[in-house]
């Protein structure tokens, strides 16, 4: 008969909620910043942007996403003067990854029940529960490679001429990784670029550290629940024995 002994584990209700809320923090908050991007390269160029000193150069900032018009003297971002939006996205940001890695590394755990941070919890639960964690940080990291280096699979040595058509000057893949999903491209110009945002390159490669996270809880329950098993079936073995020698 299958032990179904009911154990420990800790309550990360709480932090689950806080993961939520945050990511949808970070999400719409960067949607909004994303949208006063807009052009707003095209307007630095051209002068509409006024800041200290003459322009020197034109980036994108990862994030919180904005594009950085640099001058002499200072930069002007895109944000402006919503810089209350940027400090809402790092906090929001640092809430969700201090949450989101405490839950997960709180499911490697199996402590005693009757602490109240402790809930009864049988190791079948234990697997559910780090299984459905595995598969949606585990399905994110997929999600975001694809999107990421789709084009490293198709030929990683022609991956830079993979997206257009380019006559008879295709770009050049000079060199090329699979993590982070990355390539150099140089065109016949001579000037080489990136194939992937480098921000894109860098989120596609942490979000690997939440999968793996995941993964190991997953690994440790699924053990757990085996041993289970097993030594719920021993006791089983000599009364079947004693059953046989009987005439």
């Amino acid at each position: 008969m299958t032990d179904t002994r009911t154990h420990g584990g800790y309550r990360t209700g709480g932090l689950w909620a806080a993961v939520g809320i945050s990511f949808t923090v970070v999400l719409i908050g960067s949607g909004l910043a994303l949208f006063l991007m807009l052009e707003y390269d095209e307007r630095c160029s051209q002068g509409m942007v006024r800041g200290p000193g003459g322009l020197r150069g034109i980036r994108n900032q990862a994030f919180p996403p904005a594009t950085v018009c640099e001058f002499e003297r200072g930069d002007v971002s895109s944000l402006g003067n919503a810089w209350v939006l940027g400090a809402l996205l790092w906090v929001a940001l640092v809430v969700l990854v201090v949450c989101l890695f405490t839950a997960l590394v709180a499911d490697w755990f199996e402590p005693r029940p009757g602490d109240p941070l402790v809930e009864p919890r049988s190791r079948t639960e234990q697997v559910s529960r780090t299984g459905a964690a595995f598969f949606v940080t585990g399905s994110l990291f997929l999600l975001l490679y694809a999107l990421a280096g789709w084009e490293l699979f198709t030929g990683p040595s022609s991956a830079c001429s993979a997206a257009g058509d380019w006559g008879y000057h295709p770009p050049r893949t000079l060199e090329y990784s699979f993590f982070p999903p990355q390539a150099t491209c140089q065109y016949a110009s001579g000037t080489t670029e990136h194939l992937t945002s480098d921000w894109l390159s860098s989120l596609t490669a942490l979000s690997a550290l939440p999968a793996l996270v995941a993964g190991v809880g997953l690994a440790l329950a699924w053990r757990r629940r085996r041993e289970e098993l097993r030594g719920a079936a021993r006791p089983a073995a000599p009364t079947e024995e004693r059953s046989r020698e009987l005439p």
